[in-house]
């Protein structure tokens, strides 16, 4: 059993204050996929976590700003960072792990980001008509060598029952028709959403909260973090987790049994 963690840490200086180190050593993840580290490329020489030897970044270039990582306590066959276009692959947003049997895909999508003065999301067009485009494309390719496996944050609640306001939130980023087309998008290109896939009525599960207005207390929250995978590897799945009992973070983390 391979055990593949995913969690979007919104810094992972803050989050090392925090809880993580217990979070690690409770959980055991054998492969943990870190999304906006924050982690500027200089600084990466200070992180070590004991029982990962393998460590992996992709920092941005803009200091302080998305960032991801790869920890896993096996050695991937081949690590590869971005999707190969240059407007993409400056934020830092994947890092791919190729293991015997699989490729493991560790992404951060871009936020569409607030409204601007024609009342849509100010980052919608780049988001759903080039990046999602692009990111299914560097997926497709990859499936076509051996299946995938793609997780971390999507910025998409794909459903009304993936965020707890959806009437309210209908045209906001995160939420827009078009962004939930590049969902569909994927799932129709043969992934499957592997929470969905186990748990396809569960309500009120969410992995991101605002800081805002106690609503993780109150549990106002989206699903917007996943863990996707080829439709052919459905039969190893035995799990998929949300550990939303996991504090240090605006998201929590998210896990995949296989």
């Amino acid at each position: 059993m391979i055990k593949l963690y995913s969690w979007n840490v919104n810094g992972l200086r803050a989050v090392l204050k925090k809880n993580f180190h217990n979070f690690l050593e409770t959980e055991q993840p054998d492969i943990l996929c870190l999304q906006e580290t924050k982690i500027s490329e200089g600084l990466i020489g200070d992180f070590q976590f004991e029982g990962y030897p393998y460590i992996y970044w992709n920092c941005a270039r803009k200091k302080g700003y998305s960032g991801t990582a790869v920890l896993s306590k096996r050695e991937p066959l081949s690590v590869s960072y971005g999707i190969g276009v240059e407007q993409h692959d400056r934020e830092g947003r994947v890092i791919t792990a190729e293991f015997d049997d699989y490729y493991l895909v560790n992404v951060y999508t871009p936020n569409s980001q607030n409204h601007d003065e024609n009342k849509r999301p100010k980052r919608l067009d780049y988001r759903t008509k080039e990046w999602d485009v692009d990111f299914l494309a560097y997926l497709a390719k990859l499936d076509s060598k051996k299946p995938v496996i793609v997780c971390g944050d999507l910025n998409v609640a794909h459903g009304e029952i993936d965020l707890a306001n959806p009437k309210a939130n209908r045209k906001n980023a995160g939420f827009t028709d078009e962004e939930r087309a590049g969902f569909n998008h994927l799932l129709s290109a043969g992934f499957t959403d592997s929470f969905r896939h186990f748990y396809p009525e569960a309500v009120n599960r969410y992995s991101w909260w605002s800081y805002r207005g106690g609503a993780r207390q109150r549990n106002v929250g989206w699903r917007i973090d996943y863990v996707c995978l080829s439709n052919r590897l459905l039969p190893r799945v035995r799990d998929a987790l949300i550990l939303d009992d996991i504090t240090g973070s605006d998201h929590c983390p998210i896990s995949l049994l296989i």
